[in-house]
């Protein structure tokens, strides 16, 4: 008897390793005081055009998607559980050395990161192509909203402002987080930086 020869594909592939590795680590710690600073340019630029929200106030969500990059371009690059989290929370706490916000800031990096982690999270960890970004950066919008709906607008009525802001939220997160973040780990891989990982070795 011959023995059968079973060739893996991309829907049998064995489970991603889930160690981290040192360069794991750098990586993810690089990403979030990058974005870090991006945070910091990114508070200057909305208080200095958050006025001109104030005719329809809750489409100051098309802002957010910004702060949501650093969960889904280290979820996608790094492939790793945590991955996201860790980038965000400490993108976060970078950005505290120049934020108005104060310590809550970094209170809204943790959830954001489990945010998108819940994403990837839904796929096991095992895809990381457009349809696990989009998921992810829905998840993670999500995340933000009901923190924002529930610290701060509260009282500004659900169909008025908390639902509008929710989806505008999202959409920025998918539109920024999730299509930006793919292309920016795409672009890396082409250039060969990412060769320590699986998303500079394979096309996702």
């Amino acid at each position: 008897m011959t023995a059968e020869v079973t060739r893996p594909t991309a829907a049998t592939e064995a489970a991603p390793r889930r160690s981290w590795r040192t360069v794991d680590i750098v990586t993810t710690a690089v990403l979030g005081v990058a974005f870090g600073v991006v945070f910091i340019l990114w508070n200057l630029l909305n208080s200095t055009v958050g006025s001109a929200f104030s005719f329809f106030p809750p489409v100051q969500g098309l802002m957010n998607g910004v702060y949501l990059l650093p969960g889904l371009v280290a979820g996608l690059l790094v492939r790793k559980p945590g991955a996201a989290t860790f980038a965000s929370t400490l993108a976060a706490a970078v950005s505290l050395l120049a934020s108005p916000y104060g310590g809550i800031i970094v209170v809204y990096g943790l959830v954001q990161g489990l945010g998108a982690e819940l994403g990837f999270a839904l796929t096991r960890y095992r895809t990381f192509g457009w349809g696990t970004a989009v998921l992810a950066a829905v998840t993670a919008g999500l995340s933000t909203s009901v923190l924002d709906n529930s610290l701060y607008y509260a009282d500004l009525g659900f169909w008025a402002y908390q639902l509008p802001y929710t989806v505008l939220t999202v959409i920025s997160s998918v539109l920024i987080a999730g299509v930006l973040g793919l292309l920016l780990v795409r672009a890396l891989a082409r250039t060969g930086a990412l060769s320590s990982f699986a998303s500079g070795r394979s096309r996702v």
